[in-house]
């Protein structure tokens, strides 16, 4: 079980990693450990600081904004390992836009390990289709649905 202080810890890491994130900031590397793993559907995983400006690359080349509320996440900490659920909204090059909650996009699971106050290993479980463009993947439609 983390502690308290652990706990606090990378909660506080976590939330800055989102924030960096959304900005496009090239510095979430230095929240990473040399060594980190990143995993991300059909990324796949990756090793090293590198991999995640990889992946934030490809995604901010389809985003015009986005926008992470972790003040609605849960956190769920256990060891060096800390477990966000939540949701974000932002809008695609193309216009589209989504709202976890509120669209079929924008909802979230990511498993952190930390090391020595460092990202070691995330891996982001979501669906990529933010803007529910996949169409024949919704098998039971979407009107009427609760988001």
């Amino acid at each position: 079980m983390a502690s308290t202080d652990d706990t606090a810890l990378h909660v506080s890491v976590a939330q800055d990693y989102f924030r960096r994130a959304d900005a496009g900031r090239a510095d979430i590397a230095d929240l990473m450990t040399d060594d980190c793993q990143v995993y991300f559907p059909k990324f796949g995983i990756r090793r090293g600081r590198g991999a995640i400006l990889e992946l934030a690359g490809g995604m901010g080349g389809q985003f015009a904004a986005v926008e992470h509320d972790f003040s609605t996440y849960t956190y769920i900490s256990s060891g060096a390992y800390l477990v966000v659920e939540g949701t974000t909204r932002g809008a695609m090059k193309t216009g589209k836009t989504w709202a976890g909650g509120e669209t079929p996009g924008g909802r979230f699971c990511n498993v952190f390990e930390f090391k020595d106050g460092l990202i070691r290993r995330v891996h982001i479980y979501l669906d990529p289709d933010y803007a529910s463009e996949d169409t024949p993947r919704f098998l039971w439609g979407r009107e009427g649905r609760s988001w």
